[in-house]
Parts: structure tokens; sequence; C-alpha cells
């Protein structure tokens, strides 16, 4: 019996587990704004981009209400070297203040509460609440779908949310958040959109896309 027929999710998991067993979140923070908005920043991004920005920006911008306070236009220029700087500058002062009128100025273990704020959505919502309250989630990003597709976890035409359910079903919930990080390392530096490194890949037996 080959690897596949026996647990092919367990192998996936345990493989990409030897190659990437210190998987974790490599934007900076220091607080729960920090963190989201660093997550909303990321989004079509590198997060050596975003980390880059908010060295400077998390060390004069600390708390809910300096966001508040900072004027738009001071805030674009500090994002200005990121993608969709505008509408990330907008959304970060909008959410600052319904965080701040609606919740008392805290973010809350809620995934409700998340997607309810301006520039959060359910990737950005998973992610946070996986990180800051290690709730169980798996946010789907470009890496964690291209790679369930290539392993044939999920389908091509699946969204975010059908691939995070099947991933979800496939997978305990105990390694859900363990999962999105070991995905995101394997399709950020082996398994690249462009350039794959299927010569030296483990589980290229269970790859339904291989380059080689």
């Amino acid at each position: 019996m080959g690897k596949e027929t026996i647990n092919k999710e367990s192998f996936i998991y345990q493989e990409i587990t030897k190659l990437f067993p210190n998987a974790h979140c490599e934007l900076n923070y220091q607080n729960a704004i920090q963190l989201l908005i660093a997550i909303i920043l990321s989004a079509q991004t590198t997060d050596e981009a975003v980390n880059k920005v908010t060295n400077s920006l998390f060390n004069k911008y600390k708390n809910i209400e300096d966001y508040i306070q900072v004027p738009l236009e001071v805030l674009e220029q500090k994002l200005k070297h990121l993608g969709l700087y505008k509408v990330k500058a907008k959304n970060i002062k909008a959410m600052s203040i319904q965080i701040k009128d609606f919740y008392n100025g805290e973010i809350l273990p809620s995934q409700e509460m998340l997607e309810s704020l301006p520039g959060v959505g359910r990737k950005t919502a998973n992610v946070f609440l996986a990180e800051w309250y290690h709730v169980p989630r798996i946010g789907v990003d470009t890496h964690v779908k291209r790679i369930s597709v290539r392993l044939g976890l999920a389908d091509e035409t699946d969204n975010p949310e059908q691939i995070e359910v099947k991933l979800m079903n496939l997978y305990h919930e105990s390694l859900w958040i363990d999962l999105h990080h070991k995905f995101i390392f394997f399709g950020r530096y082996f398994c690249k959109a462009k350039k794959p490194n299927c010569q030296n890949c483990p589980i290229i037996s269970v790859c339904k896309k291989p380059l080689i």
C-alpha cells in the first residue's frame, strides 16, 4: 500500500513539518491592533514588505487612539510603499473608529465582530483569531490555496471559504493553526508559484501538478 492510499493528508502534514518545523507568523507586532493592521496591510503584499513599513509605523502609532487621531493623508504617506495603500489607510482609520465606538476599544475574539470591521474579511479574521487568541482557524491566502490545489486537497474552482472547509474536514482542529503556517511556509519558500522545487519535493508523489 502506498503513502497516498494509507493517509495522504497525514503524509503531507508530516513531510511539510519536517521541512518547516518552526513555521510561524512572520508579521511583526506588539499588540492586538498592530497585529490586525499588519494582517490588513499584508493583502497582496509580502510580509517582508509589510514589516519594513510597520517598523517605523508601529514605533509612532501604538494604539487605536493613535490611528483615530492621525490625519488620513499622513497615514497614506506612511503606507505608500505598499500596494492599495490608500484603501488600506482609509480602512485602518475607519476600523479604529468602529472598534472604539462600538467595542470600547477592544478587539474581541469574535468572528462576527472582526468581519464587521472595514478592511477585515474572513481570511484576515481567521489569521487574527488564530494568532492572537489561539482560536483554531485556517486562513486561506494565495499560498494555502495554491498548495491545497496542487496536492489535490481542493479544486481549482474552489473559493477560499470552500478550501477552508475542506481543510478543516481533512485535519483535526488541533492542527489547523499549525497547518496554516506550514502551508504558507511551504508555498512561500518551497512550492513557489512560478518556480516550485519539484525535484527535491518530499511529497511529489501526491502532487497533482508536478513540473518534472
